[in-house]
C-alpha cells in the first residue's frame, strides 16, 4: 500500500510540474501576442481616415495584431479618432490626411463627430485630400471639408436626396396565422408598426419626414459652406437627377477634378516633395494610435463610461448595455472618491424599460455626489434617454437621434400557426389561472390583455415623470412632447430635452469645469475608461468568438440580410417584456 501511495504521489507531483511549466508556457505566449511594441510615424507621414470603416465608441481590440494580418493594428474608437486628429494638428511628422470616402459605414452623429474633428484639424494649415470612385451622399458629408476632393472619372458622386423604405409584416403574419397581441403607449411609438399595419401611420410618416428633411438640410447646408455653393442649386441637383456622371459632379463644383487612384496619390506626392517613385507614408489610424501618447494626464479622474448597443436585463454582452453591468460601472465611479466627476457616453437605441430605470436609479443617486454629464451619439432615444434624463447636463449633436418617450410589448399568439400550418399541439397544466400567461401556444383573455395594456401604460407614466423630475417640466407638457416620437438633437434643445449641442469632448470638458468648481481646480484630470479593456483570455472566450460567429453570419448572408437577422433577434429579446425602444429600425439610402 505504501508503494502504492508513493508513486500515486509522484505521479500528482509530476502533474502539478507539468501543469505550471505549460501554464507559465502558455503565459508567455499571451504576453508576446498581448504586448504591442510602439510603431514609429515616420516622417511626412499622411494619415489615412478610411470612413468604410465603422468606429464604435471604445476601441475595437483586434488580438491577432502581432501575427502578420494585413489589419494588424486595434480599431481605435470614436473618441480616440477625434483626439488622435487634435493631436496631429501639432504633429510636425503628419503632414496632411487622406480620406477614403467610397461608403461610410458610421451613423449621422458619428459623421457629424468626426467632420467637426477634421474642421479643427484644417485650422493647423495642413492639406486633407478626399478620394472615392462613387461616393455615397453620407461619405461625401464628411468629404466636402477637404481641401481637395476627387471622385475616380467612370465613377461619381451620389447625388439624390434622402429616402427610407420600411417593410411590413402584417399580412405575411395573417397567411401564417400569427396573431401579434400588441401593446404600445404613445400615437408615435412605430416599432410595432411593421407587425400591425399594412403601410406608414400618419404620425410615423409625419416623424420620419420631419427627421429626413432636418438631416437633409444639413447636407445642404454644409456642402454649400464647404464648397461655397447655393443650396437651391444643390437642391435642384438632387430633385432634377442632374448629377448622373462623374463630369456632372465635376460640372456642378461637388468635386475638384476627375481622377484614378494613382493620379490622385502623385498629386500628393507633389504635396509632399517626394519623389514620383517613393512611397507615400500613409499610416492608418490604428497604427497612429499605436504610436504617439494623445490622452491626458492629470491628478483628479473623470469617468467615462461607454453605454452602446441594445439594453437589456442582466449583466448582457459586449454589444450590449446590460442593465446589471452598467449599474456596476456608474456605482464603481460614484465610490471612487478619487473620481470628481462621470460622463456617460450613449449610443442606444433603447430596450428593456426595466433595466432604464435601474440605470436610472443609479445616475440620480451618482449626481448627489459628483457631477453626471451625458454624451448622445447615434441615438438615444427611448431607453437610452430614459436612463439619462436625470443627469446634470446633457449634450447631443445636432443630428443625434433622440427622445422617442413611450413604452410597448409584444406576446404572440402563434397557436394556430402550430395548429394549422404544422400540425403540432400543445396542453398544459398550471395552479393558477395566469401561470401560462406568456405562452405562444394560446391566444390572451381580454382580462390578460387589460394586464398587460395597465402595465404599457404605468411604465409610460413612470417615464413621463422621471423626465418631467429630470428636465423640470410638468407632466403634460413632457406628453405633448413625447407620445413614442423622435427628435433630432437640434430640435430636441430647442424642447428642452437636451442641454447642449456637441461631442463627447465637450461634455467632458465640461465635466472638467464642474470638477474644477468643486476645488480640484490646477490639477488636471485623466479619463478612467469603462468598460475597462478585455485580456487576452476574455477576448479568446468570450468576445473574439461572438466576433468572429457574427462576422461569419454576416459575410455569408450580407449586409441586408445580416440586418434582418439583427431584427429578428432583437424581435425575439421584445416578446413578454415592456420596451423603451426606438419605435424603428431604418436605413437612409
Amino acid at each position: 500500500m505504501s508503494s502504492f501511495f508513493k508513486m500515486f504521489f509522484a505521479s500528482l507531483l509530476a502533474f502539478v510540474v507539468v501543469v505550471l511549466v505549460v501554464f507559465f508556457i502558455v503565459a508567455g505566449m499571451i504576453a508576446g501576442l498581448t504586448s504591442q511594441e510602439k510603431s514609429d510615424t515616420g516622417k511626412k507621414a499622411v494619415l489615412v481616415l478610411d470612413l468604410s470603416q465603422q468606429f464604435h465608441e471604445q476601441k475595437q481590440d483586434n488580438f491577432l495584431a502581432d501575427l502578420g494580418s494585413d489589419n494588424q493594428y486595434d480599431i481605435p474608437g470614436l473618441y480616440d479618432i477625434v483626439r488622435l486628429l487634435s493631436h496631429a494638428k501639432s504633429d510636425s511628422a503628419v503632414k496632411g490626411i487622406y480620406i477614403k470616402c467610397g461608403a461610410n459605414s458610421n451613423g449621422f452623429a458619428t459623421s457629424e463627430e468626426i467632420r467637426s474633428a477634421l474642421l479643427d484639424f484644417k485650422k493647423s494649415g495642413k492639406f486633407i485630400y478626399a478620394y472615392g470612385d462613387i461616393i455615397p451622399q453620407k461619405a461625401y458629408y464628411v468629404a466636402n471639408v477637404a481641401d481637395k476632393i476627387y471622385c475616380n472619372p467612370q465613377g461619381g458622386v451620389d447625388w439624390k436626396g434622402f429616402g427610407i423604405e420600411e417593410t411590413f409584416l402584417k399580412e405575411a403574419l395573417n397567411k401564417l396565422e400569427i396573431e401579434p397581441q400588441i401593446f404600445y403607449a404613445g400615437k408615435f411609438k412605430s416599432a410595432t408598426e411593421p407587425l400591425r399595419e399594412e403601410k406608414m401611420t400618419d404620425a410615423n410618416r409625419l416623424q420620419l419626414t420631419e427627421m429626413l428633411n432636418q438631416l437633409y438640410d444639413r447636407l445642404l447646408a454644409g456642402t454649400a459652406r464647404e464648397r461655397n455653393l447655393d443650396t437651391a442649386v444643390l437642391r435642384k441637383c438632387a430633385n432634377e437627377h442632374l448629377v448622373k456622371f462623374a463630369s456632372d459632379a465635376l460640372q456642378y463644383k461637388l468635386v475638384d477634378g476627375l481622377r484614378y487612384d494613382d493620379q490622385v496619390k502623385d498629386e500628393i506626392k507633389s504635396k509632399l516633395n517626394i519623389d514620383k517613385h517613393d512611397m507615400i507614408n500613409f499610416v492608418s489610424m490604428g497604427k497612429y494610435e499605436n504610436a504617439v501618447s494623445y490622452k491626458k494626464t492629470g491628478k483628479a479622474k473623470i469617468a467615462l463610461i461607454y453605454a452602446e448597443g441594445d439594453i437589456v436585463d442582466g449583466k448582457g454582452s459586449s454589444s450590449q448595455i446590460g442593465g446589471a453591468t452598467y449599474r456596476g460601472y456608474i456605482r464603481k465611479a460614484r465610490l471612487d472618491q478619487d473620481v470628481k466627476a462621470i460622463v456617460i457616453r450613449i449610443n442606444s437605441g433603447g430596450g428593456s424599460s426595466m433595466a432604464s430605470e435601474n440605470m436610472w436609479r443609479e445616475i440620480t443617486i451618482a449626481r448627489k455626489d459628483k457631477p453626471v454629464i451625458i454624451s448622445y451619439g447615434d441615438m438615444a432615444a427611448s431607453g437610452g434617454y430614459y436612463m439619462s434624463c436625470n443627469a446634470d447636463s446633457i449634450f447631443a449633436e445636432p443630428n443625434t437621434i433622440t427622445g422617442s418617450i413611450g413604452v410597448f410589448s409584444i406576446l404572440p399568439n402563434m397557436q394556430k400557426f402550430f395548429n394549422d400550418k404544422l400540425g403540432i399541439t400543445f396542453d398544459r397544466v398550471k395552479t393558477a389561472p395566469d401561470a401560462d400567461v406568456l405562452s405562444v401556444t394560446k391566444p390572451l383573455t381580454e382580462m390578460q390583455k387589460k394586464y398587460f395594456q395597465n402595465e404599457v401604460d404605468s411604465i409610460y407614466y413612470t417615464f413621463k415623470s422621471r423626465v418631467a423630475e429630470g428636465r423640470k417640466k410638468d407632466m403634460a407638457y413632457v406628453d405633448s412632447i413625447g407620445q413614442g416620437r423622435v427628435w433630432l438633437g437640434e430640435k430636441g434643445q430647442q424642447l428642452g430635452l437636451v442641454d447642449r449641442i456637441g461631442g463627447l469632448q465637450d461634455a467632458i470638458d465640461c465635466a472638467a469645469r464642474m470638477m474644477a468648481a468643486g476645488n480640484t481646480s490646477g490639477s488636471g484630470y485623466r479619463l478612467v475608461e469603462y468598460p475597462e479593456p478585455k485580456n487576452f483570455l476574455d477576448l479568446i472566450l468570450g468576445h473574439y468568438k461572438k466576433t468572429m460567429s457574427l462576422a461569419a453570419i454576416k459575410e455569408e448572408i450580407g449586409e441586408e440580410g445580416f440586418r434582418a437577422y439583427q431584427s429578428v433577434s432583437r424581435m425575439k429579446q421584445m416578446v413578454g417584456t415592456t420596451q423603451a425602444r426606438l419605435p424603428f429600425e431604418f436605413t437612409i439610402e
